[in-house]
């Protein structure tokens, strides 16, 4: 498999002459294990069992390893391919709607807290947020099979040749193109209307005026007609149990939480490397509100009020 974990690899600790390796990959193996798993929490223990199955190897082997990089993305992978082919049975354990764990921007997550002490981590371990961390392409993927999710991202996003994938998989070059291929139908029937990235601000401004005024006419005008809002929990706080469908229910229920929770306050942020809402009690984020936006409404929201899917949205 191609080694690409970028430059710095003939840097070797001679004592370790996989430490280099490691420093380097970290990044670019949080970023695929995100996409993955849709949980930075999963990211990095997935990432930290990697570390350990290196340093289990022995001494010899790690020192003749000629493409450490190609051999930390395997074992990352199959670690979340086996992870996703558990995730159904997780789920169903799970209280109320699952949604993936949301990312704010770089400098909103410089400045938060991370498990209960201040943020220093790198900012090369940052999430690269683009197209395929957008919350609607990551809810496309939780519905794909496991094979076909990490077929389509380490081929489409991080551009791995099908032999590798193959080697990943533990398939054949052709099967592993037929499941990107399949993937990539799913991606681009959902996908096919997205906004341009101006529109979808204004829209979402919109939205959190119309949602603080309470004004449900407004909220159905901008909402298509078979809109889906989706809350997750945890079972931790209270959310809705299931999706709320259609405009004028949709616009309903935002008016009356807002109406039964008159402490809080909205605020526009970058949800995923897009534009997306953040509400606030007290000071502290008690909500992570993502949106869908095609053809100029809002398709979906997903609104995250999981405290454990918070963690990067705690400042001060």
């Amino acid at each position: 498999m191609t080694d690409r974990s970028g430059p710095g690899d003939g840097r070797r600790d001679p004592a370790d002459p996989g430490l280099r390796t490691l420093v380097d990959e970290r990044p670019r193996l949080i970023n695929l294990t995100y996409r993955l798993l849709g949980s930075l929490t999963e990211a990095e223990d997935v990432v930290q069992e990697t570390y350990t199955r290196w340093y289990a190897l022995p001494p010899g082997r790690r020192a003749a390893m000629e493409s450490p990089g190609g051999w930390l993305t395997t074992v990352a992978s199959r670690i979340c391919l086996d992870l996703l082919g558990s995730a159904r049975a997780r789920r169903e354990r799970y209280v109320g709607a699952w949604v993936p764990e949301p990312l704010p921007d770089r400098t909103e997550w410089m400045g938060g807290r991370w498990g209960g002490g201040t943020v220093t981590a790198d900012p090369a371990d940052q999430i690269t947020l683009d197209e395929s961390v957008d919350m609607a392409f990551l809810v496309v993927l939780d519905v794909m099979t496991p094979a076909e999710r990490v077929a389509f991202i380490l081929h489409d996003v991080f551009r791995y040749s099908f032999a590798e994938v193959a080697e990943i998989l533990d398939r054949a070059p052709t099967a592993c193109r037929q499941l990107a291929s399949s993937a990539r139908r799913r991606v681009r029937a959902v996908r096919a209307d997205a906004s341009p990235a101006a529109q979808r601000a204004e829209i979402v401004r919109a939205f959190k005026q119309a949602w603080e005024f309470k004004d449900i006419d407004a909220l159905i005008g901008l909402l298509a007609d078979d809109a889906t809002a989706t809350g997750d929990g945890g079972g931790l706080v209270p959310a809705a149990v299931h999706p709320v469908r259609g405009a004028r229910d949709v616009a309903r229920f935002f008016a009356e939480r807002m109406a039964a929770a008159p402490g809080f306050t909205l605020h526009e942020s970058t949800v995923n490397g897009q534009p997306g809402l953040v509400a606030r009690f007290e000071g502290r984020p008690v909500s992570v509100l993502a949106f869908d936006i095609e053809g100029g409404r809002v398709r979906g929201v997903w609104a995250v009020l999981n405290p454990d899917k918070l963690r990067l949205w705690q400042t001060g």
